[in-house]
C-alpha cells in the first residue's frame, strides 16, 4: 500500500527528526492512526517530498525520522481555471475535481448568471472571503488525497471586469469552454504558451456581454465534447483532454 501524504510547512533533511504536530499531527495519530515504524510522506504542497519513519505517536503528534527527500518539478503546461461559482451544494465539488484532474491555480469568477452570489449585499467581502477560504481548504485536503505535489493556488474572487483585466496582463492561452463554438476542444493549439487558462461558466452560461468582452482579449471559445457539461465537471473533463494533448501526464505518483 502506498504511504499516506501529510502537509507540512516545511520538511526535514534525510537522516533528521520531525514532529509532524498540528492538524495534520492530529489526523496522523487518531485517524490514521499511524503506529511506530510505519512509513509516510511528507508534502510541502510546493513540489517537495519526505519520506519518513514514525518513531514515536502519541494523541496530537507523531515523531517522524526522514530517510530521503525530492522534489517533483511542476507540470508543463500549467493550467489556471477561471471558473464561475457554482450553486452552493456544487461549489466545493468543482474545486475537489478540478484539484484531483491537476490543476495549477483556481480563480473565482463572479459571473453575470452566478446563483451563487458573494459579492455585494450586507457582507459581501466577508461573504467572498469565507468563500475563498473554504476554496482553499478543499484544495488542500483534495491535493492530499491526491498525493500531489503541488497544492492548486485558490486566488481571490473577481468580477468580470477584473477577470478581463488580468487575463489582459497575463502571457497564456486562454480558452473558453462554450457550447456555442464551432471550434472542438481537440483543435486548440495548447503548443503556443507556457499557460494555459480554462474559463468555466455558471449553471446560466456565459452571457453575451462577457463573451465578447473575453473574446475581445484574445480568449478563444471552443466546444468540450457534445454534451453540455455541469459547471462543477467540465474543468475536470479538459484537464483529462489536456494530459492526453500535452505533457502533463508525463509524471508518476509520489513512491
Amino acid at each position: 500500500m502506498a504511504a499516506t501524504v501529510f502537509l507540512a510547512d516545511t520538511l526535514p533533511a534525510p537522516g533528521r527528526d520531525y514532529l509532524l504536530g498540528g492538524d495534520e499531527g492530529r489526523h496522523a495519530a487518531t485517524v490514521r492512526r499511524v503506529r511506530v515504524g510505519e512509513e509516510l510522506v511528507l508534502s510541502d504542497g510546493a513540489g517537495g517530498f519526505a519520506r519518513c519513519t514514525a518513531t514515536a505517536v502519541d494523541k496530537s503528534s507523531v515523531e517522524l525520522n526522514c530517510t530521503r527527500t525530492w522534489t517533483v518539478p511542476p507540470a508543463s503546461p500549467q493550467v489556471v481555471l477561471v471558473q464561475a461559482l457554482p450553486k452552493s451544494d456544487r461549489s466545493e465539488l468543482a474545486v475537489e475535481l478540478a484539484t484531483e484532474a491537476g490543476i495549477d491555480a483556481i480563480i473565482p469568477w463572479q459571473a453575470a448568471r452566478c446563483v451563487s452570489r458573494w459579492d455585494g449585499g450586507k457582507g459581501g467581502s466577508s461573504k467572498a472571503d469565507k468563500g475563498v477560504a473554504r476554496w482553499r481548504a478543499v484544495a488542500r485536503a483534495a491535493a492530499k488525497q491526491a498525493r500531489r505535489a503541488y497544492v492548486p493556488q485558490i486566488h481571490d474572487l473577481v468580477t468580470t471586469r477584473e477577470l478581463v483585466s488580468l487575463l489582459t496582463s497575463m502571457d497564456a492561452n486562454v480558452v473558453v469552454l462554450h457550447e456555442g463554438s464551432a471550434v472542438p476542444f481537440g483543435e486548440v493549439d495548447f503548443s503556443v504558451t507556457r499557460t494555459v487558462v480554462i474559463v468555466v461558466g455558471p449553471e446560466g452560461g456565459i452571457s453575451p456581454e462577457e463573451l465578447d468582452a473575453l473574446v475581445g482579449v484574445g480568449a478563444q471559445p471552443a466546444l468540450l465534447g457534445p454534451t453540455v457539461l455541469r459547471t462543477s465537471t467540465a474543468a475536470a473533463v479538459a484537464l483529462g483532454a489536456l494530459g492526453v494533448m500535452t505533457n502533463r501526464w508525463s509524471g508518476t505518483p509520489p513512491d
